[in-house]
């Protein structure tokens, strides 16, 4: 199998949001995705790009990805934040994950950063030892903490702000 991983192009958006939505199937939570290709076309290719993509073809066809942009740490400073690495999954254990992991570790260290981070679901275990094996640090007393848009707004209503 040959393994090409590149910068991704607005036309490789279809086959990104497919991988997002096959990522969404598998950490369980299928109706998640509301964002659409243009959405990703938007937000990635604009003036000001929101982040950076990573596809990883397996002869030819994009069957990975990995979704990144950058962060600020008050303690590290500029960072990088992988948002999504996801590998279809017919092709897992055959190297485009780790390929991908990789490229993403090259361009953080190319740009400086003090950090990469991610998020990793507690229950997957398999992402969780290859990440660890890596010399990446599984931070188990941290909790991460999101607020939707509905209860973002509940929350201003009730201070009296909208």
């Amino acid at each position: 199998m040959e393994i090409n991983i590149r910068k991704a192009t607005k036309v490789d958006m279809k086959a990104v949001l497919e991988l997002i939505n096959e990522l969404a199937v598998f950490e369980k939570e299928p109706e998640a995705v509301i964002i659409d290709e243009n959405d990703l076309i938007r937000d990635g290719f604009g003036e000001n790009p929101a982040f950076h993509c990573f596809v990883a073809e397996a002869n030819g066809k994009i069957e990975g990805m990995a979704l990144l942009y950058f962060r600020y740490s008050t303690w590290k400073g500029k960072t990088v934040h992988l948002e999504d690495l996801v590998v279809r999954e017919k092709f897992r254990g055959k190297g485009l994950g780790s390929a991908l992991y990789t490229k993403v570790i090259k361009f953080a260290a190319e740009q400086k950063v003090k950090r990469a981070e991610w998020v990793v679901l507690n229950w997957n275990k398999e992402a969780a030892d290859f990440y660890r094996r890596s010399g990446a640090d599984v931070m188990e007393d941290w909790n991460t903490v999101q607020i939707n848009e509905k209860s973002m707004h509940s929350y201003l209503q009730n201070k009296g702000i909208l």
